[in-house]
């Protein structure tokens, strides 16, 4: 009997050993890949760069999530901790939906390469183009006419990969796959990559969210996108963005979103983000950036106004 028992245990041992060692197998679509698709939410009080209470730390202790997120739950415009803007959002607070919890890695900052969490400095070349940027917005004004403004303002895109980064509202992505294609769709401004998945090479049309093309590496898949435009202006970027993502499914329910951008003309080295999304229940409705964008007839009528008035005082002191 007590060798019945041993034996029983001994089995049970194994059996528990082999179910700890075993690896969670994401589902797999007709045609064999892993299965990415779903809702994945966004939403994080991590900043994108390492702010100075945190410098020289890339893990945060349960303490300093808890304290973190504390900050996060009390700031009166519903903004992260260290998001440096003073200035009344367009939006009441109520209305907004930033993450108010860090990523369950406990990073201090999305940007995990390099191993500062910031952004590396402008080249020459990426100095010069900010300058004439700014040059240029002077020249012209910032809201002579609707295209002065940026792309996110006027609906047309948030852009890529700003429109995979948390933000003040729409952190979602869903995501279908089909045989030969993947669809990436950012709830924000709606924005849908269609990626062939084929091998064909990249087109030479610049575009403002650039040319994607995607393969799977192993349980991970890669899309690979170059021929931006200079209008995308990611971080500083310029026309010869190089933007590489990830993604790679980790359980059931977390997706890890990872990419890296290079453009030797903008910044003096690549610089990596990683971090997960969590699955979410959908559906994503659509976002009718266009049918209520007073933000922006706002924005250009409030220049007219001004104008008005400069010339009103200049005329009175004739």
């Amino acid at each position: 009997m007590k060798q019945v028992m041993a034996a029983a245990i001994a089995i049970a041992w194994i059996a528990q050993g082999s179910l700890v060692a075993q690896k969670w197998a994401a589902p797999r679509t007709p045609d064999g890949h892993p299965d990415l698709q779903g809702i994945w939410d966004y939403r994080s009080a991590t900043p994108l760069e390492r702010p100075a209470r945190f410098a020289g730390k890339d893990k945060l202790t349960e303490e300093e999530v808890a304290e973190y997120e504390r900050l996060a739950l009390e700031r009166e415009d519903g903004r992260p901790p260290d998001d440096a803007r003073t200035e009344p959002s367009v939006h009441p607070a109520w209305w907004l939906d930033y993450g108010k919890t860090v990523v369950k890695t406990r990073q201090t900052s999305l940007i995990v390469d390099p191993a500062d969490g910031k952004i590396p400095p402008l080249t020459p070349e990426g100095q010069q183009r900010a300058a004439e940027r700014r040059a240029e917005a002077r020249t012209h004004g910032p809201a002579d006419s609707p295209e002065n403004r940026n792309l996110f303002e006027r609906c047309r895109t948030r852009g890529i990969p700003d429109g995979m980064l948390p933000g003040p509202y729409n952190n979602n992505l869903q995501i279908y796959q089909a045989p030969g294609y993947v669809v990436l769709l950012t709830e924000m401004i709606h924005d849908a990559r269609i990626v062939p998945m084929d091998g064909r090479p990249h087109g030479t049309m610049r575009r403002w969210m650039g040319d994607s093309r995607g393969h799977w590496e192993g349980e991970t898949l890669v899309v690979d996108t170059i021929n931006f435009t200079d209008r995308t202006n990611f971080r500083g970027s310029g026309a010869n963005l190089h933007l590489v993502e990830r993604f790679t499914r980790l359980d059931a329910d977390t997706l890890e979103y990872r990419f890296t951008v290079e453009d030797p003309t903008t910044w003096t080295r690549p610089w990596t983000v990683a971090y997960p999304m969590v699955k979410t229940a959908g559906p994503i409705y659509e976002y009718a950036c266009h049918e209520a964008n007073y933000g922006l007839a706002d924005i250009l009528s409030g220049a007219r106004a001004e104008e008005r008035k400069a010339t009103e005082e200049a005329a009175k002191k004739k």
